[in-house]
């Protein structure tokens, strides 16, 4: 029995493509409205990084534009993992309280190429209720 290619299977079809440009788009969005640097993904592109040590670090604002705790930076992590711009490092046990860079982060990360620009008060705004109401 041979499987039919269907948008959802077939990765070159035209709404692959589009799913592909929405999901970088938001993530595009994402990183334009979060308070994390460009030199915050950079490091998690290269290594591992837990909010605990992210909010111990001495240079913590080189990182990020304000001081969190690392329960709201798990939060903002738990959304960019959503968006598949971060996903949870994998060691012999399992998943871990760290997160890494992933290719499509890489590739978003990859659109401008100094520091991340900044969103707009609207686009910000905009942006904090399509996370807590996706649906609207």
């Amino acid at each position: 029995m041979q499987l039919r290619a269907t948008p959802e299977r077939d990765p070159g079809s035209v709404a692959a493509l589009l799913n592909d440009e929405r999901a970088t788009g938001r993530a595009a969005k994402a990183l334009r409205c979060l308070p994390f640097r460009r030199a915050f993904y950079e490091e998690v592109a290269q290594r591992a990084l837990s909010s605990g040590e992210l909010c111990r670090r001495n240079d913590v604002l080189s990182l990020c534009t304000k001081a969190m705790a690392p329960e709201r930076a798990e939060a903002l992590w738990i959304w960019l993992i959503q968006l598949g711009v971060l996903r949870r490092e994998v060691d012999g046990q399992g998943l871990t309280h760290r997160v890494r860079l992933t290719p499509m982060g890489r590739a978003v990360l990859g659109q401008w190429t100094g520091e991340i620009p900044g969103a707009s008060f609207s686009e910000r705004l905009r942006h904090l209720i399509s996370r807590r109401r996706p649906r609207l």
